[in-house]
Parts: C-alpha cells; sequence; structure tokens
C-alpha cells in the first residue's frame, strides 16, 4: 500500500513541478489586458488576486478622503463609489500599479485626485496577497501554505503549518523547487536533522511565493 501511495505522491510532485515556473510566473506578472501604463516589473511587491480585500481611499484638496473596503471578486475586478457602472480589473496589479490606474479613472470625478491602496488587515486565513509555497510529499497536510505579511516562511516553519512531517518522512531529504523570473529551476536540499540536532539554523532556507517544498518517503 505504502508503494501505491508514494507512486501517487511523485506523479503529484511531477505535475507540480511541470507547471510549477507558469504558476510563480502568474503570481509576479501583469494580465495581457492590464494597461501599458500601470504595468509593474517582476520584484515590485506582492500581486492583488481573486479573493483578497483591499482598502481603497479616494478624496482631492479640497474634498475629504472616502475611505472603502472592497473584496477582490473572481472575475479580478473590484467596484467602487462613482465607478459603479465600470468595475475596475485589478487581478495581477500591485498596489502601487492599482493606485495609478484608479488616479486616472477617479479624474473624471475629482481635480488631482488624491489615491491610496492598501491590503485589509490579513489574519492568516483567507487568500494571502503575498501568495503561498505548496508543500507535497510526507506531511499531515499536503497542498499551498499561505505567505505571511513578514516573508519569513522557512522550511520549518512551512512544515508545521502543514501538519507537521509523518513518520516516515525522511528528514534528511527536504527538496525545495524554486522558479526564477526567467523560468529557471533550481532545487536545494534542505536536512532538518541538521537543523534541529545540530542547532543549525542558518540551514534553515528561507522561502519564497511559489516555492514547491517536496518531503520524500525514507526508503528504508
Amino acid at each position: 500500500m505504502r508503494s501505491v501511495y508514494r507512486q501517487i505522491a511523485v506523479i503529484a510532485l511531477f505535475g507540480v513541478l511541470a507547471c510549477g515556473c507558469e504558476t510563480f510566473k502568474g503570481v509576479f506578472h501583469e494580465k495581457e489586458n492590464v494597461d501599458s501604463d500601470v504595468v509593474a516589473t517582476w520584484w515590485d511587491g506582492p500581486r492583488i488576486r481573486p479573493g483578497i480585500a483591499l482598502i481603497v481611499q479616494v478624496g482631492s484638496v479640497a474634498a475629504p478622503p472616502v475611505s472603502m473596503e472592497c473584496l477582490v471578486d473572481q472575475n479580478g475586478d473590484i467596484t467602487l463609489q462613482h465607478l459603479l457602472q465600470s468595475p475596475v480589473a485589478c487581478d495581477g496589479l500591485t498596489l502601487e500599479a492599482l493606485k495609478q490606474k484608479l488616479v486616472k479613472a477617479y479624474s473624471v470625478y475629482y481635480r488631482q485626485p488624491q489615491v491610496t491602496v492598501t491590503f485589509a488587515p490579513y489574519d492568516g486565513k483567507g487568500v494571502s496577497p503575498w501568495g503561498t509555497v505548496t508543500v507535497l510529499g510526507e506531511v499531515g497536510n499536503p497542498g499551498p501554505v499561505n505567505m505571511p505579511a513578514t516573508m519569513d516562511l522557512t522550511v520549518t516553519k512551512v512544515l508545521q503549518s502543514a501538519g507537521g512531517l509523518k513518520p516516515f518522512a525522511d528528514r534528511s531529504g527536504i527538496i525545495v523547487t524554486r522558479c526564477d523570473k526567467d523560468g529557471n529551476q533550481t532545487r536545494t536540499r534542505v536536512d532538518i536533522n541538521e537543523i534541529g540536532k545540530d542547532g543549525r539554523v542558518d540551514k534553515d532556507m528561507s522561502l519564497r511565493a511559489g516555492d514547491v517544498v517536496w518531503v520524500p518517503e525514507t526508503w528504508y
């Protein structure tokens, strides 16, 4: 039975790795239908995605700011006051890119509009604007783990968030696969025994959104 589970897990890993780079790119690159004047570069920061809550403040020199909290719908749009007939597409944008887009849209209603856009307070549940790390293999709850706003997610922390290691997990052979902005993959082996028993916290690899953490099964 364990061999059957092992085969299924390996197939799942290959599937994730095969599309992992494309998924990673999707978090950091603009969609084709985004206006060219608000396109952001790869490392500009976390991106807006469906399910994320935003706080938008709009005002002007002559008018006090109006604060609005909105949820990005499944189409990647938000609906705001004065723009009710025209939902604003924001999927894939950074906060700064959305701000510039809203300044342009609100210029119809305000002279020199003042706009601020922030993420609503994030409690660790739901969709993280900072992306996810995928954990597969011999863990209690395999799947995506939200990246915290502090961006301090490490291998040991993500394993804990994924339900911990199973009894037959290979603690010395954990593999972290990462794609860069050009789609190139790198794989790094992490030894949990070395981190714990030897106190080598410097070996506890810091993770990025889009990383895939694979925990293999021991072969003995």
